[in-house]
């Protein structure tokens, strides 16, 4: 529009000349080597005129077949996305359906022309994977991996197949360094709590607990309960490398809601006298007997080895003081005084304790401590009601 504007200018600057000066035409000549042209002012306005016409049109022509050209690649491109995208389409369709081959054909067979290859090439090695065919799927996770910010969503699916496959460690290879660059992902965070678990790895799924919680992929009870998981486990861990020194030092530097948990306190004591060390175990369920009435407690009383059995006696004593209806001090105190040889005495605390609740190990031992009272009948009678409440069990 531009040139047409120019053009019409000059034109009619030529012709307003041309009027001003008409029959003063002017005199040009123009001299190339031997050559000589001789025109009038007016022929070479319009010489000029056309010419620049005649360029204007030939880059009109110019630009019209380029943008033909254009359009016509654009087309022959649109059409292979378009083909890309369908056949991909379906091929996701198959992946879902289970139908593992196809959707590996359907996803790569124009891949090359997808505007999205890294998903092409990702959905190709999911299928390959479900085929079983490793070389087919690390071909494919290798071309997805150079696609541009191709580098999560690779080694995401990388380290699931990892997981599927029962790779844990190598899971764990990959997605740790997953973790430091993108320490918000929910599915690096879900992975790794799987692969920890696996592996129990205590130490770091404790680390990621709060991580978890913060992403909401735990509730609160949730966390409670796998952390109390995990400090258990922890416990015995501890406990194997360190010995009894090294399972107290651990429970010293536990939080104090932790060390109120009866679950754990159990598993303290039960690591403790794995390793004969009862005299310590003792001073912990006497510390903890005396803050709080853990019934599950008193059942590792008559399990511990000491040379004096007298604190023992003296601090269920003292519990059966404070509550004579307490069954489980009952019970322990009866099978101490059981291996004490004290018979009369041991019987009296059992029969106690079996008139509160029902419990058939107190039913085993009453009936030794009639039997070493040469109350053979009633040992039996008791032996049989024993064995009929196993019986009904």
């Amino acid at each position: 529009m531009i040139r047409l504007l120019f053009l019409l200018v000059v034109l009619g600057l030529g012709l307003f000349v041309g009027t001003q000066y008409a029959g003063q035409q002017g005199y040009v000549l123009i001299s190339i080597a031997n050559t000589s042209i001789e025109m009038s002012v007016t022929t070479l306005i319009i010489m000029m005129v056309a010419l620049l016409a005649g360029l204007f049109f030939l880059e009109y022509l110019i630009k019209k077949i380029l943008r033909a050209s254009s359009s016509t690649w654009n087309w022959f491109t649109i059409r292979k996305q378009r083909r890309s995208r369908r056949y991909t389409d379906e091929g996701m369709i198959k992946l879902l359906e289970g139908d593992w081959k196809q959707a590996e054909k359907r996803v790569t067979r124009w891949a090359n022309h997808h505007d999205m290859p890294l998903l092409c090439y990702l959905a190709a090695a999911e299928a390959a994977h479900e085929q079983g065919d490793q070389r087919k799927r690390d071909d494919y996770l290798t071309l997805a991996a150079k696609q541009p910010n191709a580098t999560l969503a690779v080694e995401l699916t990388r380290a699931k197949q990892l997981l599927s496959d029962q790779a844990w460690q190598a899971a764990v290879d990959i997605l740790t360094p997953l973790a430091q660059a993108y320490p918000d992902n929910i599915l690096v965070l879900k992975r790794l709590k799987q692969a920890y678990l696996a592996l129990e790895q205590w130490q770091p799924l404790l680390a990621l607990i709060p991580k978890l919680t913060k992403a909401q992929l735990l509730t609160p009870s949730q966390a409670d309960a796998l952390t109390l998981q995990a400090q258990q486990a922890m416990l015995s861990v501890v406990a194997t490398q360190g010995g009894s020194e090294g399972l107290l030092t651990y429970w010293q530097s536990l939080p104090k809601t932790l060390k109120n948990e009866t679950r754990l306190m159990v598993e303290v004591i039960e690591q403790l006298l794995q390793r004969q060390a009862d005299l310590a175990a003792f001073k912990l369920l006497k510390e903890w007997l005396n803050k709080q009435p853990t019934t599950e407690l008193y059942r590792f009383l008559p399990k511990l080895t000491l040379k004096d059995k007298q604190p023992l006696i003296a601090l269920l004593q003292d519990k059966l003081r404070r509550d004579k209806n307490n069954a489980e001090a009952h019970s322990a105190l009866g099978q101490i005084l059981l291996d004490e040889k004290q018979w009369a005495q041991a019987q009296q605390h059992l029969e106690q304790a079996l008139s509160l609740r029902v419990n058939i190990e107190d039913y085993a031992c009453l009936a030794q401590a009639l039997e070493q009272q040469d109350r053979p009948q009633a040992a039996h009678d008791v032996s049989r009601k024993a064995l009929s409440l196993l019986t009904t069990d």
